[in-house]
């Protein structure tokens, strides 16, 4: 299985510095995206730290594992590598007054063929565009989704709440942090879209649906969501990584014909 990432963030229309990080790394098919918190410009700083460290930690062991590393040897690194991530933030945090309290959301893919292993903290997401379905594989750690599975409130009135950016979870808040990491099977032609709630809380799912579906390039799409996000208010800043699976045939099939077999 073959990869495509794309990725775009923007400040949004509110504010004026972007507490937001996402970056890929292409030879590992290693995924990250963080969106800080904290006074000052801490909140960046907590999540420059999370995607920098777990980039280049992650990415080192899977570089020398290779893509072949089962399920549960991937599953042990991403939650090493995160607690490691977690204890640097939370150390900066206590020995520099200016970055006190701050922390930040993660979600953490590694693709491996036809597999996904997906590693989130917070309420940052992970939808997947399967044909005309679009559907949220990470589940908010929140006030508001602890409130919805308790049945106090439904979904409806949780997307228009007030409190929609407190996080019952945050890497780099604590000393130790649970890394929720579920394993996910991917289907050619499949789009994943990480995202930061300066997203998810200004445009709806259909909406995103309606541009991951569309036929344009992955680039178009990933600044057509944060066009959408801007379009809509942008009181947030807005981060989007895009993954796209392709079974790679039709690339062979051309090679072939090219050298004639």
């Amino acid at each position: 299985m073959n990869y495509e990432f794309s990725t775009r963030t923007d400040p949004g229309l509110a504010r004026e510095n972007n507490e937001d990080s996402v970056t890929y790394d292409d030879p590992t098919r290693l995924a990250i995206l963080a969106d800080g918190m904290g006074g000052y410009n801490a909140g960046e700083i907590a999540s420059g730290m999370a995607t920098t460290f777990i980039k280049s930690e992650l990415g080192r062991w899977l570089t020398q594992a290779g893509r072949h590393a089962n399920a549960r040897e991937v599953r042990r690194a991403m939650e090493i590598c995160v607690d490691n991530a977690n204890r640097s933030i939370f150390n900066a945090a206590n020995s520099n007054p200016q970055y006190s309290g701050m922390g930040t959301t993660l979600v953490v893919g590694v693709f491996q063929d036809e597999r996904l292993l997906l590693g989130h903290i917070g309420d940052s997401r992970c939808y997947r565009q399967r044909g005309a379905e679009l559907a949220q594989i990470t589940k908010d750690h929140s006030l508001l989704q602890e409130q919805i599975d308790a049945g106090l409130i439904t979904p409806e009135q949780a997307a228009v709440s007030t409190n929609k950016n407190l996080v019952t979870r945050a890497l780099g808040v604590e000393d130790a942090v649970l890394l929720e990491v579920n394993e996910h099977r991917v289907d050619p032609g499949d789009i994943y879209l990480m995202c930061s709630d300066g997203l998810s809380d200004m445009v709806d799912d259909e909406s995103i649906a309606r541009i991951l579906s569309a036929d344009a390039p992955l680039e178009e799409k990933a600044l057509q969501l944060v066009d959408a996000a801007n379009a809509n208010g942008g009181r947030d800043n807005i981060s989007v990584l895009l993954a796209q699976a392709d079974s790679g045939a039709k690339k062979k099939g051309l090679i072939f014909r090219l050298l004639g077999k």
